[in-house]
């Protein structure tokens, strides 16, 4: 079976073309968006009394990098000026600036006290091409535990296996990209 991701929101959908955002971009918010669609729906499933913003986590992985479409030579390359310059962008795109920060925060998760959402914007970034990385998913482990009361250990082993399904399809997401 072929891998074809969930398509971006409308309102994101938008924005690429308002901003004439380049297609690797758009490609990559698509796979961002598609990794944050099964981090919301196996959340909503394994914590269930689990608080956080849905849409918001949707809309920051779908809008993410578009900072990207200031700096160019940061979608293949390193840099972070698209994050600073990002939230501004799309706030003259009419973005509140409630939604605009993820394209500030995806970068800057290790700081204290980001909200939960912000966190799984920049786990979404992280795992749609298959990548763990321990030092965040331990913060996204410790707010669930914190928010919800259940033992660490129980909210690792279940966002484990959550975690483990999205990035098996790593490869696929980072195939799909190459094709588009």
């Amino acid at each position: 079976m072929t891998f074809v991701p969930r398509p971006l929101p409308p309102v994101a959908q938008k924005l690429c073309q308002n901003l004439d955002a380049p297609l690797r971009l758009v490609a990559h918010l698509t796979l961002v968006h598609d990794a944050a669609v099964g981090i919301v729906k196996g959340l909503r499933q394994r914590f269930p009394t689990l608080s956080f913003d849905e849409e918001a986590v949707l809309f920051g992985a779908a809008s993410h990098d578009f900072g990207k479409v200031l700096h160019p030579a940061e979608l293949t390359g390193p840099g972070s000026r698209h994050e600073d310059d990002g939230p501004g962008l799309l706030e003259r795109h009419c973005v509140s600036p409630q939604l605009a920060r993820f394209a500030r925060t995806h970068g800057a998760w290790s700081r204290e006290g980001l909200p939960i959402e912000d966190l799984l914007v920049a786990l979404a970034d992280t795992i749609w091409k298959g990548q763990r990385l321990d030092t965040l998913e331990a913060k996204v482990v410790a707010r669930i535990a914190e928010t919800t009361g259940m033992e660490q250990w129980d909210v690792f082993d279940k966002l484990d296996g959550l975690l483990n399904e999205i990035a098996t399809q790593g490869d696929e997401r980072l195939a799909w990209q190459q094709k588009g």
